[in-house]
């Protein structure tokens, strides 16, 4: 796979993908999250243009996964990560947030955070065996608190939620260094 800057003719794949990446939300009792509408082309297109929108590329070149992220209060802010279940369990999610890092790095952001449900094994649990710690209250930043709040008024907040964090180390080796897109 490789991971490449979203196109525009990728966007309604992206929904696709964000639909597919729902559905094992219902065996957890979480039908809403299985339901809820994708990001929408235009919100989409605007992640791309910003240069802000990758995705996990098969062979043929067909998205199978993608990513969009915001600065936020000096981080990159992770607002969305999502693999097709068919292409689940290979390391993608892992691979776009990777890449993410070297786009933070270059930016001298300071880390990455995201905010996620705790207790779905591929959300909170996840993130922590890639390094992300759950911040406590007094950590968040206004940004974060916006971002919690606006979440809430979607109704996210019916399951226990975290906000998480992954510092850049200053001397961090960009993968991507050998070319503008990274295989895998």
């Amino acid at each position: 796979m490789r991971i490449r800057t979203a196109r525009r003719s990728d966007l309604p794949l992206l929904q696709d993908i964000e639909r597919a990446a729902g559905e094992p939300f219902r065996a957890l009792g979480m039908s809403a999250i299985a339901d809820d509408d994708p990001p929408p082309l235009g919100l989409l297109d605007d992640y791309r243009r910003a240069g802000r929108a990758w995705v996990a590329a098969d062979p043929d070149d067909r998205p199978v996964g993608y990513l969009i992220a915001d600065p936020v209060d000096g981080a990159a802010h992770i607002e969305q990560v999502s693999v097709h279940p068919s292409a689940a369990r290979r390391g993608l999610g892992s691979t776009l947030i990777d890449h993410l890092t070297g786009w933070a790095h270059e930016r001298q952001l300071d880390a990455l955070t995201l905010t996620t449900f705790s207790h779905v094994p591929w959300n909170a649990p996840y993130y922590a065996r890639l390094g992300f710690r759950t911040l406590g209250e007094a950590e968040l930043t206004d940004g974060l608190r916006k971002i919690r709040a606006e979440e809430a008024e979607h109704g996210l907040d019916r399951w226990p939620r975290v906000c998480m964090r992954r510092e850049i180390p200053r001397a961090w080796h960009d993968p991507r260094l050998s070319g503008t897109d990274r295989q895998q």
